[in-house]
């Protein structure tokens, strides 16, 4: 599995076919966007409300989006956050990390998400955080098995709805012995 960061073109648009990719992505996981409320029908998501979202996360500087390809295929999309609104959180977010509904529970949410630390990581950051909607048992389940542990109740800055905000230490990976 590789990362590919998502470039709008010059005119503000996303590709054809990324966004019919990602739309697809989007529209499998009907469970998740019932929670979160993102999209008016969860059931049918749209190219154009996908377009509308992911350019709203891009308006931000400090957000990236990362395209999650295992063998050519789209098979999962992280949305980080580099710098926090509030000043006083000094880590990174993640925002979202999501996995074709078809491929739960094959390891790709845990080797996205391996790889998103990993990225944080590199860039020096020492610790990640994350809100998990209060109602999203299977998410929870997900973060804190992958070690991360709960440090706050909110509510999310954009909708209101109740979250448990979440927290992780980089700590460098593990390095397997040389046999030599």
């Amino acid at each position: 599995m590789f990362l590919d960061p998502l470039r709008l073109s010059p005119d503000g648009d996303l590709p054809g076919p990324v966004l019919t990719e990602v739309t697809a992505l989007y529209a499998s996981n009907h469970a998740f966007h019932a929670l979160s409320g993102d999209f008016p029908d969860p059931y049918d998501i749209r190219p154009e409300q996908v377009a509308a979202e992911l350019a709203r996360e891009l308006a931000d500087p400090h957000t990236e989006v990362l395209l999650a390809r295992d063998r050519g295929l789209l098979v999962g999309i992280a949305v980080t956050l580099a710098v926090h609104p509030d000043p006083a959180d000094p880590d990174p977010w993640i925002g979202l990390l999501m996995v074709d509904a078809s491929l739960h529970g094959q390891g790709h949410g845990r080797r996205l998400a391996g790889l998103v630390e990993d990225r944080l990581r590199s860039a020096g950051r020492t610790a990640v955080r994350l809100a998990v909607l209060e109602d999203n048992t299977r998410g929870l389940a997900f973060w804190t098995a992958l070690g991360y542990t709960e440090i706050a109740r909110r509510r999310d800055r954009d909708l209101g709805r109740p979250c448990r905000v979440l927290r992780k230490p980089l700590t460098a990976p593990e390095q397997t012995p040389d046999p030599a």
